[in-house]
């Protein structure tokens, strides 16, 4: 992959410039990535749901990951120009994952679509999410 970017080199370079997201990288390809959010510590919502501006930040960090990965590089400027999220079904648990993948990559900007689940053993689907990343300038 170009850079060599991988989910330790994202981890890294995200705890130096945004340690507050909360979202860790788990596997980083030239088209996809897969992060997580550990909630243990963060409070449910009444019936111990995972609140949407939780799944809605975990969807963000992923895309502004997958980012990184199409444009073969590490940068903190590359910023949301639009998220879109749909909740499917209750999202319980104590971790969220989520699959960020590449819809179209050009020269100003990086769009990608994003499934989340939680850690129970069905793995389904709790939201979906497609968003633009825009790119800084050279």
């Amino acid at each position: 992959m170009p850079g060599d970017i991988d989910a330790d080199a994202v981890n890294e370079f995200v705890a130096s410039c945004y340690p507050q997201l909360g979202v860790q990288c788990l596997d980083v390809g030239e088209d996809f990535v897969t992060a997580e959010y550990d909630l243990s510590e963060i409070e449910r919502r009444p019936g111990g749901f995972i609140s949407g501006p939780d799944q809605f930040r975990l969807a963000d960090g992923a895309l502004w990951f997958l980012t990184f990965a199409a444009i073969g590089r590490l940068d903190e400027m590359t910023v949301t120009s639009e998220l879109s999220i749909r909740f499917l079904r209750p999202a319980v648990g104590e971790r969220l994952f989520a699959r960020a993948g590449l819809e179209a990559r050009n020269r100003r900007s990086v769009v990608g679509s994003v499934w989340l689940w939680c850690d129970d053993k069905t793995e389904k689907t709790v939201s979906t999410a497609q968003g633009t990343y825009s790119l800084p300038s050279k």
